[in-house]
């Protein structure tokens, strides 16, 4: 089991007390908004390896070709 320092429980039930709500609920808040923003991330991540493919100077399918016939 793991055990959460004194000091930082004082700060959860500081932070709980001023914003009216219990020290379960300030964790649970706390920890969907977090998990809320991981997902946001992923998924910027995702939408960004989905986007459309840039164009890079369009020389690497030539490159490619010359290496070829090279061999």
């Amino acid at each position: 089991m793991v055990s959460l320092p004194d000091e930082l429980l004082s700060r959860l039930d500081r932070r709980a007390r001023e914003r009216g709500t219990t020290r379960s609920g300030l964790l649970r808040d706390l920890g969907e908004r977090e998990l809320a923003r991981v997902q946001s991330e992923r998924g910027g991540v995702l939408s960004e390896l989905l986007a459309e493919p840039g164009h890079y100077g369009g020389t690497g399918v030539g490159e490619i070709r010359r290496a070829r016939t090279t061999r």
